[in-house]
């Protein structure tokens, strides 16, 4: 077997047939990739020793300024937060849907009764109904009319 390219009985590895078209020798120079490299690894391991070290002088500035929490309250009686609270909230000793009950059921009585708000002026207070009534069979009060602007 004959490593001849201008044999033509040989059909593994196909060498060029031109005289004039060869290949370099050396293709890629290494040096500059590992050059790359290196300067790519320094550069890695110095930003991770810049990171370290901002980090601790971080946690020893946070360290220094750092104040406790004041002692917990166990044991102490809750104390209240001052008037008026809301409804529903602890401290609170009615319930909201009562109040609520209560206070529609006095304004319901208050539309339904009669009474005097004051006697001396003649204003007197008459359930809502007998209100509607009156204001059927009489009607509403006249306004007066505006006095017409002067140009």
């Amino acid at each position: 077997m004959s490593i001849d390219p201008k044999k033509s009985g040989h059909t593994g590895i196909r060498l060029p047939l031109n005289e004039d078209v060869f290949f370099e020798t050396k293709d890629v120079k290494p040096s500059p990739i590992y050059k790359f490299l290196t300067v790519l690894g320094i550069a890695v391991v110095l930003s991770y020793v810049l990171t370290l070290v901002i980090y601790r002088g971080l946690t020893s500035y946070w360290k220094s300024t750092y104040t406790e929490a004041p002692p917990s309250r166990e044991g102490m009686t809750p104390t209240m937060p001052p008037e008026p609270r809301l409804q529903g909230m602890s401290g609170h000793l009615t319930d909201p849907q009562q109040d609520w009950r209560r206070m529609v059921k006095a304004d319901n009585d208050a539309n339904n009764e009669l009474g005097w708000v004051d006697q001396q002026a003649g204003v007197a207070r008459i359930p809502v109904r007998d209100a509607m009534d009156l204001i059927v069979r009489k009607g509403l009060p006249s306004v007066p009319a505006m006095p017409a602007e002067k140009k």
